[in-house]
């Protein structure tokens, strides 16, 4: 079963709309989405958890409409948000006596472990935490109410990278049978090449680029080369050009389909941060 199903969906607001997006997230899968600020990523986020009203389009949550069933789907869906929403005079253990009071599966051992293991304080407030503290007792409890998919919103960002490297461990380790999945909102585009399976890349309210992470990272590719040598290039087999002082630097569409054309010029590997840039701001010929 698909952890989360997303069709044509659409909203307006005027002076930004979120146009015709369609993914899918199976399930033992992460999905990384990413793009600019503003570019519709927590927008999304709210219309998957029914916060606004969409204007178009369908939204399947574990086999079941967002709207019409989500409070049955409550239980199965962990959420942290890039603003964290925990009351500020409550302490660790006061916030899990509270979550052991409104999730049925909520796993109070599992909650200290990852505190524990989080460097949480115990009896010092939420309100007193640094950011990254909050995020980390956020993504504790998240974890600790044992759902079946995580939305996660910057859920990374602000934490140091030996703590990073800890949380993307228990992402791995939450997919591990196709019960669970999570969709990860992130800037940071190298947690997403190590934990993601597929990436969707929005701009200005579109997909822009949405596909399984290896398949994109194996298919594209970084031209480095002078104007003369760019100039004899077909534009049809690049995304986006970057000229400089010092020469040019191109997307290519399919670094196999590249090399038939032109087996004199070298393609290096890209990342996805290379994607994203190129096809967004890689002016074209």
């Amino acid at each position: 079963m698909n952890a989360l199903e997303i069709r044509d969906l659409s909203k307006n607001y005027g002076n930004f709309n979120l146009s015709h997006l369609n993914l899918t997230l199976p399930g033992g899968c992460i999905m990384g989405l990413v793009g600019e600020n503003g570019a519709g990523k927590s927008t999304t986020i709210k219309l998957i958890l029914n916060m606004i009203h969409r204007d178009g389009g369908s939204i399947s949550i574990l086999g079941r409409d967002n709207v019409t069933e989500m409070q049955s789907l409550k239980e199965d869906i962990g959420v942290v948000l890039d603003e964290v929403g925990l009351p500020e005079c409550l302490n660790r253990r006061q916030v899990g006596n509270i979550m052991a009071l409104t999730f049925k599966n909520w796993d109070s051992d599992y909650f200290e472990a990852l505190c524990v293991k989080l460097g949480v304080p115990d009896q010092k407030k939420f309100g007193e935490y640094s950011k990254g503290m909050k995020m980390k007792l956020s993504l504790a409890a998240a974890f600790a109410a044992r759902p079946r998919l995580l939305i996660l919103d910057e859920a990374t960002s602000g934490l140091d990278p030996v703590v990073r490297d800890e949380i993307l461990d228990e992402f791995l380790a939450f997919i591990q049978d196709e019960e669970h999945a999570i969709l990860l909102s992130s800037h940071i585009t190298s947690d997403l090449e190590k934990v993601a399976d597929y990436v969707t890349y929005l701009h200005r309210g579109r997909v822009a680029v949405s596909g399984a992470k290896d398949e994109l990272l194996d298919t594209y590719g970084k031209l480095v080369c002078g104007r003369s040598e760019l100039e004899r290039v077909d534009p049809a087999l690049l995304v986006g050009v970057r000229s400089g002082q010092f020469g040019c630097e191109a997307l290519v569409k399919n670094r196999r389909a590249f090399a038939r054309f032109h087996p004199e010029l070298a393609v290096e590997p890209v990342s996805l941060e290379d994607i994203m840039v190129f096809t967004v701001k890689g002016d074209a010929r």
